[in-house]
Order: structure tokens, then C-alpha cells, then sequence
């Protein structure tokens, strides 16, 4: 009998020899797959989540909230922040895009299952009159911004092993959009086994692991392992601009906020919009043991969600948007690290996973029977030097699409797209009727080649020498 793969062996010696319990049953192709699963498998980082994280708890561990208190921000003007700051921030961040320090970062791993779409969420049709693409929207805004500062911007796209032939398939049918395709770059997520709660990790079918994406933490570390980090090096790009490809209406390319980062000498920089109200399901910018910290709204209990200051407002309303600004070699540095007191951790979550038992058979659990480890990209912050959140205003940054109905939806943000078109025109002078929400009568779309923000919008609207009539189905392009 041949001598077993030495992965075979590895796996053995770490004590998940089960991984191959069924090898010899497999045929030629479904071993080579199966080794290939094994190959992106740290044994010594399972083994000490599994020390740390499975094994002695039992069950999920809770937060730790000693000492928590909320995070100061930047407030925006309307909300008694320095004018003259703000327009230094702004000047400071043209500055930068037109050195071509800043490049644009989209997280886009999932799919449109929760949609009822079938494909990569990026390629799911989102504006109000065209039905563009969210991969067309931000293609668009980032080449109006490079044309706008006169260095075209490179673009990472962060896909999933699910998705990733699709993402580029389709990027490739649509010619990237009228982007240069050697400045748009794709690379694919990590991946973490699933272990049992003893630790064992778990087998999908008798010829491949039960494996799960990262998390969006793990884009640090995928950023690294793709060379994108040693490409930013060579082109003079030292600020990455992230953002989640759920969310249209997100300023991919924001000078001012690039500018805060930059004066502030910050590696990792945060946009927060203030809570709606108590329950809203975002994540809480907050200071821990002098360290700014990200706690999730799951884990904040939610009296202390609800508590308020004198004047009425939420005591903790800085809600995370998951937009950031993070510095180049502090990306490399958290990637690189291997020691765990100075890397992201690991979050635990258990899961039904499906899987077989010891004789191969297929075992759908009824409950909880294993565990994913993920990371969240927030949780490099306590890491950052001198990090730093801006407020913005929800109505220009944030309208994500996440559910197939009701809030944050293809329609609520359909509609969010036409309320910012409409405060646009208005700004400009236009008479468009609109409700008490600002949605107006009509359905609308300015395209991101025409106006990609209020400033580049109000100098294109300037510029043409006959306004258009405010019709239903209008685009400005």
C-alpha cells in the first residue's frame, strides 16, 4: 500500500485524521478536491480555537462591557461641527485622489439568496428608472470620481469561492463598465472549517469539508495573501477606501472623509450615522479601556441601548455603516500577525451544519451541532493608531439592500436613491414637488456620470444650457 499524502499524515498528527476516513472511497478528482480543502486549513489556528473558543466554554461566550462608554465622533455641520475643519478635511482628501494615493475596496462575497435573486448580490438590478446593477453603480462613481481628480482608480473586489467565476464572468460580459480591467482586480475570501463542539471538524460529504467564508474580517487578511497590498505599494496607494456591496448609495470615493483620515493621521477610519432609534439593528461605536471598540447591537443589552442624555438623544447612537478607511501597512501588519493577542479574533457562532456520521451517512440536525468561527473587520480598530469616526448623513450614505421586503429593501432603497436625487435638483433650484419624506412625484435617475455626489451633481446641472423637464422616468446622464 502506498504511503499516506503527507497532508493525510499532517492531519492525522493534529488529531483530524477523520478528514480522510474516507479517501479510498473517493475517485481520483474527488481526492484531489479533497486535499485541496484540506491545503487551506491552518491546523494550529484551528487547534487554538479550539482551545480558546470550543472546548472549554461549552456554548458561546458573552461580551465583556467593563468600562464601556461611547465613542466620540466628528459631528457633521448641521449638527455643530467646525465648518472650517470640515473644509480642511475636504481639501486635504482632493489633495490625496488626485496623487492617487486612494483606492476603493467593495466586500462582495454573497448572494441574492435572501432577494430571491439566484447570483452574486453585486449583480442584482438596483436603480430606480434604469435597473442598474449594485456592480454597475459603484463602477460608475468610481470612474466619474477618477475622471473628476484626474487619476483613474483602481478598484479590489473581494468575491467568495461561491461566487467568484460569476462575479468575473460578468464583470468580463460587460466590458468592466468602461473601466480600465487592469485596474479592476478580484480575489477570493477565506475560508474556516466548521468543527463539532468537541472540536472535531466537520465533513459536508465524505469528500469535502464543511467549510464557511471568514467573515468580512478575513478581507485583511485576503487583501495580503492576494499581492493586492504589494500592488497598492507600487502605485502609490496607501488608503483603501471599504465599503459592502449591499449598500448603492454609499460615497465609494469621499474626499472629505479621506481628508479627515489623512489630517488625523489615523490607520483606520469609520463613518457612523446616529440610530434611528434603540432598537436599529446596528453595531455601537464605543471606548474600552482607552481603545476604540465596535459592540454589535446583539451583544449591547438593550437597556443600555435605550439609556439617553439630557437633551433626549441616545446615549449610544454612533451606529456603524461598515464603511472605513484603512491605512495600507496597517492592513499588512494585522495580516501578518501570528501572534493572538495582535490579530482580529476569532468570533464564535453556533450553527445547524450539515454533515455525515462516522458510516458517511447525510445528517441534517434538527438543532445546533457545530460551530463557525468568523471575523469582523470592525475589530481591527482597537488595533489602529489614532482611530477615528466621522459622522455622515444617512440619506447620502447608507440605504443598503438586504431583505425582499420592507425595511432595507430593493424598493426602500429605490426610493432613497430618488429622495437624494430630488434634494439634488432642489438644491440646485429645481421646482420638484416631493412629500414630507422628500420622495418626489416622479421617478427619476441621475446617473453617476452626470453627478456622482451633490458637488459633482451641482456642477454638471450648472452646465447645461437648458434644464430638462422633471418627468416621469427621467435620467440625467
Amino acid at each position: 500500500m502506498a504511503p499516506p499524502h503527507p497532508l493525510v499524515a499532517t492531519f492525522q498528527q493534529a488529531g483530524q485524521g477523520h478528514v480522510f476516513a474516507f479517501f479510498d472511497r473517493l475517485s481520483p478528482d474527488e481526492q484531489v478536491r479533497l486535499l485541496s480543502e484540506a491545503a487551506e486549513i491552518d491546523l494550529s489556528e484551528v487547534d487554538r480555537l479550539n482551545r480558546t473558543l470550543v472546548v472549554p466554554t461549552g456554548a458561546a461566550a458573552g461580551v465583556d462591557l467593563t468600562g464601556l462608554a461611547p465613542a466620540p465622533y466628528q459631528p457633521v455641520v448641521a449638527h455643530g461641527g467646525d465648518a472650517a475643519a470640515w473644509q480642511r478635511a475636504k481639501v486635504a482628501g482632493e489633495a490625496a485622489l488626485r496623487a492617487g494615493r486612494v483606492a476603493a475596496f467593495t466586500v462582495a462575497g454573497g448572494q441574492g439568496t435572501r432577494l430571491g435573486y439566484d447570483g452574486p448580490k453585486g449583480t442584482f438590478p438596483v436603480t430606480p428608472v434604469m435597473g442598474k446593477t449594485l456592480f454597475q453603480v459603484f463602477a460608475e462613481k468610481l470612474r466619474a470620481a477618477g475622471n473628476r481628480y484626474g487619476r483613474p482608480l483602481h478598484w479590489f473586489i473581494m468575491t467568495s469561492h461561491q461566487n467568484h467565476a460569476a462575479t468575473e464572468a460578468f464583470f468580463k460580459a460587460q466590458a468592466c463598465f468602461g473601466l480600465d480591467p487592469t485596474k479592476v482586480h478580484f480575489f477570493r475570501q477565506g475560508r474556516m472549517p466548521a468543527v463539532s463542539f468537541e472540536g472535531k471538524i466537520l465533513l459536508e460529504t465524505m469528500g469535502s469539508i464543511a467549510l464557511s467564508p471568514d467573515g468580512h474580517g478575513g478581507s485583511l487578511r485576503a487583501l495580503e495573501r492576494s499581492g493586492a497590498l504589494d500592488l497598492m505599494e507600487r502605485e502609490g496607494i496607501d488608503t483603501l477606501s471599504y465599503f459592502q456591496v449591499d449598500n448603492p448609495l454609499v460615497r465609494a470615493i469621499d474626499p472629505t472623509f479621506v481628508g479627515w483620515h489623512l489630517l488625523h493621521g489615523s490607520e483606520m477610519s469609520s463613518k457612523m450615522v446616529p440610530k434611528a432609534y434603540a432598537e436599529e439593528k446596528l453595531g455601537h461605536f464605543c471606548v474600552q479601556n482607552e481603545k476604540m471598540v465596535v459592540v454589535e447591537y446583539s451583544d449591547l443589552p438593550m437597556a443600555m441601548q435605550r439609556e439617553t442624555e439630557a437633551g433626549g438623544q441616545l446615549r449610544y447612537r454612533a451606529g456603524s455603516i461598515a464603511i472605513h478607511l484603512l491605512d495600507r501597512e496597517f492592513i499588512r501588519r494585522m495580516a501578518r500577525s501570528g501572534d493572538a493577542g495582535l490579530a482580529l479574533p476569532f468570533h464564535r457562532a453556533d450553527k445547524k451544519i450539515p454533515t455525515i456520521d462516522a458510516g458517511g451517512s447525510v445528517v441534517k440536525p434538527a438543532k445546533v451541532n457545530g460551530v463557525k468561527f468568523e471575523l469582523f473587520v470592525f475589530d481591527a480598530q482597537p488595533f489602529a493608531k489614532n482611530p477615528l469616526v466621522i459622522e455622515t448623513s444617512r440619506a447620502d450614505d447608507f440605504s443598503p439592500v438586504k431583505n425582499a421586503e420592507g425595511v432595507d429593501s430593493p424598493q426602500s432603497c429605490r426610493d432613497d436613491q430618488r429622495r437624494q436625487f430630488a434634494r439634488w435638483l432642489k438644491a440646485n433650484g429645481a421646482k420638484l414637488p416631493t412629500d414630507a419624506s422628500g420622495l418626489p412625484g416622479v421617478n427619476l435617475e441621475v446617473a453617476p456620470s452626470f453627478g456622482y455626489d451633490e458637488d459633482s451633481f451641482a456642477e454638471a446641472w450648472a452646465l447645461l444650457p437648458s434644464k430638462p423637464l422633471l418627468v416621469d422616468g427621467l435620467v440625467l446622464a
